[in-house]
């Protein structure tokens, strides 16, 4: 969390991520995986690096972009849709992994935020500009 804050979105969640839990996502992944008998490709280190490839996929839209650009970059309908799958799939790694290692998620982001609002405090933003 050492890169500096984008523009806000002022946008509220959507009513469909408001009411959809981690857990519902989490089993979506798993009955998915299931039906396909993919759990023997599945372990951890198969799954880290199938994540690192889809992020590599979501990196490329934004790759030659300026940072207004890469700002804008939804308003293209069809990129809107492209960028909306990568980020998807790579969700679906991210979920199949906790399933895998048996991570809660919640609690664990819950935890890893509360120590990176220790480690970068708010009066000691460098990236806040007043």
């Amino acid at each position: 969390m050492s890169s500096p804050p984008g523009p806000p979105t002022n946008r509220a969640p959507s009513n469909t991520d408001l009411e959809t839990t981690v857990a519902e996502l989490k089993q979506v992944v798993e009955t998915f995986v299931d039906e396909r008998d993919w759990h023997r490709f599945h372990n951890p280190k198969n799954l880290v690096m199938s994540l690192a490839i889809e992020t590599a996929e979501l990196m490329e839209h934004f790759q030659w972009l300026t940072p207004d650009q890469s700002t804008r970059i939804m308003e293209d309908p069809d990129t809107r849709t492209a960028v909306g799958e990568e980020v998807a799939d790579c969700l679906a790694y991210l979920l199949a992994l906790a399933n895998k290692l048996d991570i809660d998620l919640a609690p664990t982001l819950r935890a890893k935020m509360i120590r990176n609002a220790e480690k970068y405090p708010i009066d000691n933003n460098e990236f806040t500009h007043k």
